[in-house]
């Protein structure tokens, strides 16, 4: 019999979800699922990953001038969809027991790898910055637009589709640049 519990990563780590721990979560795992993850549930032009998405408010935050801690964060801020998947806002929001294992993912995953939880100030600047790549994203691959005003970004999202392992080993460099510098 299969045991149910669990998953299985792409390192062939056993996570069960309702009970991660940190020694489960490993930042080649996240960097490779969140590279065949696609944004929007799929309803783009282009196939754009989340860990795309998450790369690119990285840079944004650099080209806002904000320091690595709030660039790793950007990088980090979906890393827990890795291992629960990506649901759409809407439904998210109608979801109280996902929430909590997302929250509680998150927060084991931002005191792994930042050593530390976001404060509410650092969340917030991460949050508009993925909440103004949310609507770029939608303006360019989908054409819509998403609310009146349109938030103002710095980075340029390409709009060439990428192969998944060069996003992918760009996830992983900028992690390790960044992690360095915390």
């Amino acid at each position: 019999m299969i045991n149910k519990n669990f998953m299985s990563t792409y390192s062939k780590i056993r996570f069960n979800p309702t009970t991660p721990t940190p020694d489960n979560i490993i930042i080649e795992d996240i960097a490779h699922a969140l590279s065949l993850m696609v944004r929007a549930n799929g309803h783009f032009k282009i196939f754009y990953s989340v860990a795309q998405h998450c790369i690119a408010c990285c840079k944004e935050a650099k080209l806002l001038g904000y320091n690595s801690f709030i660039q790793l964060t950007c990088l980090l801020h979906d890393a827990s969809e890795a291992y629960i998947s990506d649901i759409i806002r809407p439904l998210k929001r109608q979801l109280d027991d996902y929430n909590l294992y997302e929250t509680q993912l998150e927060n084991i995953i931002y005191n792994k790898f930042l050593k530390r939880l976001p404060t509410e100030y650092e969340y917030s600047l991460v949050k508009e910055i993925d909440n103004a790549m949310l609507y770029h994203e939608f303006k360019i691959f989908h054409g819509d637009i998403l609310s009146d005003e349109e938030p103002k970004i710095m980075y340029h999202i390409p709009t060439k589709f990428i192969d998944f392992q060069n996003v992918e080993k760009e996830y992983i460099l900028l992690y390790n640049n960044l992690s360095q510098l915390l």
